[in-house]
């Protein structure tokens, strides 16, 4: 921000006043003079300042009446001027860290994950509300891919996420605090994947189960895998330090499905550090040293650089009542997923599997 001009930090100071309510409709701004002395510029670079303001309809000058704060003119919404600030203090940050060395790709991973970082801690239900859609679930990395995406495939409806676990996800549909819910849930008895599931905790529910992708599930190690780990049992081995997932993650369910089939327990696992939300937060510990191994997902490795062996390759849907399948925003979501660029978009993630994106199955 420091390095942009300075009639840009002046016109963005008054916009973030008038967007937080401090400068309200109809008041007076200080004059080019007075403002020039508070900044310690010329009037020239005020005048500029004001000039851009006025160009995007936040004030207006007259003579002789000075210059006011604008009323929102009638049908725009200040989420549109908010969105024009937020833009505007994210590239003075993306040119800071350019100029620091950081590459865009590194931006871009770095941003997303703390994002989901973020998206974890969103506890509180999102009030329904016309116009969005509100996802809980799964921590996936296409997940939040589609939800960048998702304002411009549904023509500005926003998906608003929370990551908290398969089950999570599911509980919170059958409390109607969300719209739709992702998961992949292994079901030990059938072989299946989510189907039970839904049937249990949405039972007599016509339930519509979208794929978004099948990943590759591994264990997550330092690159090079120095402890040379490949099979479940090796995480019993003495001194192993590793950290596990949050109770009702479809990840931890499968971990101890497999754990169970070989005489095995969780309490058999050195697991060190707090229980953590996401893959990223797994690939994180990982690469800072505080834990040997975790499960996860192959691009949550890729991200950090780390080393990833397969074990399975599991279904992630989108767990989604027929009577919010039948909004026009889900059709076109799904028909997206189903295009030949999305999926080829989702597989450029590393570790999806998209031959079977977008494809349906109900459950009565």
């Amino acid at each position: 921000m420091a390095d942009n001009p300075l009639y840009e930090q002046i016109a963005a100071a008054v916009r973030q006043d008038i967007l937080r309510g401090e400068l309200k409709p109809g008041a007076k701004l200080p004059s080019m003079r007075v403002m020039a002395t508070l900044w310690r510029c010329t009037p020239g670079t005020v005048q500029r300042a004001y000039a851009e303001l006025v160009a995007q309809g936040m004030i207006e000058s007259r003579p002789g009446q000075g210059t006011r704060v604008l009323p929102s003119p009638p049908g725009q919404n200040s989420s549109a001027l908010r969105l024009a600030t937020l833009l505007h203090r994210l590239e003075g940050f993306v040119l800071e860290m350019l100029r620091a060395g950081y590459t865009l790709t590194e931006l871009e991973v770095a941003s997303r994950l703390a994002l989901d970082r973020w998206r974890t801690l969103a506890v509180v239900p999102v009030p329904s509300e016309a116009g969005v859609l509100r996802f809980a679930g799964s921590h996936d990395h296409a997940v939040a891919w589609i939800a960048e995406r998702f304002p411009s495939v549904n023509g500005g409806v926003p998906l608003e996420v929370r990551f908290v676990g398969s089950l999570g996800g599911l509980m919170a549909l059958s409390r109607h605090e969300v719209d739709l819910a992702g998961c992949h849930l292994w079901d030990d008895e059938s072989d299946t994947y989510n189907a039970p599931f839904v049937r249990h905790l949405l039972p007599g529910k016509r339930v519509a189960l979208l794929t978004v992708s099948h990943r590759r599930l591994g264990l997550l190690m330092p690159s090079g895998n120095p402890l040379s780990l490949a099979a479940v049992t090796d995480l019993t081995r003495p001194g192993l330090r590793f950290v596990n997932r949050q109770p009702g993650a479809g990840t931890r369910i499968w971990l101890e499905a497999q754990l169970h089939r070989v005489g095995l327990h969780l309490r058999d696992l050195s697991q060190v550090g707090p229980e953590v939300q996401t893959h990223s937060e797994v690939a994180r510990l990982i690469s800072e040293g505080v834990a040997d191994v975790g499960l996860g997902i192959e691009v949550a490795a890729r991200a950090f650089g780390l080393g990833f062996v397969p074990l399975t390759t599991e279904c992630y849907e989108l767990i989604i009542p027929n009577y919010v399948w039948q909004r026009p925003e889900i059709q076109t979501l799904a028909a997206w997923l189903r295009s030949e660029e999305t999926r080829h978009q989702i597989a450029a993630l590393g570790g999806y599997e998209t031959q079977a994106t977008g494809a349906l199955r109900w459950v009565e």
